[in-house]
C-alpha cells in the first residue's frame, strides 16, 4: 500500500465537498470504511470510492422507482 492509498479527513472532507460532522457520522456509522491508529482516523482511498460508488447505485436507483 503506497502512501497515497492512505487519505485524511481534510482530504476525504475535500473529495466529497463535505463537513466534519458529516465525515465522522460516516466513520462511525460503518458506511465509509475506516481505521484508527491511536486517535487518527486513516481513510483508505478506496473505501472511499467504494462510498462514492454505492451512493451513484443508490441515487440511480432511486431515480428509476416510478
Amino acid at each position: 500500500m503506497e502512501n497515497n492509498d492512505i487519505m485524511k479527513l481534510e482530504e476525504v472532507m475535500q473529495y466529497l465537498d463535505i463537513g466534519k460532522n458529516t465525515l465522522y457520522g460516516l466513520l462511525k456509522s460503518g458506511e465509509l470504511d475506516a481505521f484508527k491508529i491511536g486517535k487518527v482516523w486513516k481513510i483508505p482511498r478506496k473505501s472511499v470510492e467504494e462510498y462514492v460508488n454505492k451512493s451513484l447505485q443508490s441515487s440511480k436507483q432511486v431515480q428509476s422507482d416510478p
